[in-house]
């Protein structure tokens, strides 16, 4: 069983920029694909961003492409979530998940067998 842990929210101006992280423990995330999803208040838990086991596969919801990038260190045990040209829209709790399937990038957050806590990111206009 993995533990993910979340950080890197914080409060930022419609323009800026976050890096998010995600730290494995308890095992090695390469055993994993990884997502990132957000939840704002009111709305459902919606997908990201998703990155296969060696980092040659990913996929990103419309909402965010061009504007994020997903990655992965497999070596440090972690995930990140570079978040640049930020919107208020993309006000929300951020969550990191892992898939078992390894080889799999989903959009589907029923795939995802493990989460973090979250961290919150808000984006002021």
């Amino acid at each position: 069983q993995v533990q993910l842990v979340e950080s890197g929210g914080g409060l930022v101006q419609a323009g800026g920029s976050l890096r998010l992280s995600c730290a494995g423990s308890g095992r090695t995330l390469s055993f994993y694909a990884m997502g990132w999803f957000r939840q704002a208040p009111g709305n459902e838990r919606e997908f990201v961003a998703a990155i296969a086991w060696s980092g040659g596969s990913t996929y990103y919801a419309d909402s965010v492409k061009g504007r994020f990038t997903i990655s992965r260190d497999n070596a440090k045990n972690m995930v990140y979530l570079q978040m640049n040209s930020l919107k208020s829209e993309d006000t929300a709790v951020y969550y990191c998940a892992a898939n078992r399937v390894r080889t799999v990038v989903s959009v589907n957050p029923n795939d995802y067998n493990y989460w973090g806590q979250g961290t919150q990111v808000t984006v002021s206009s």
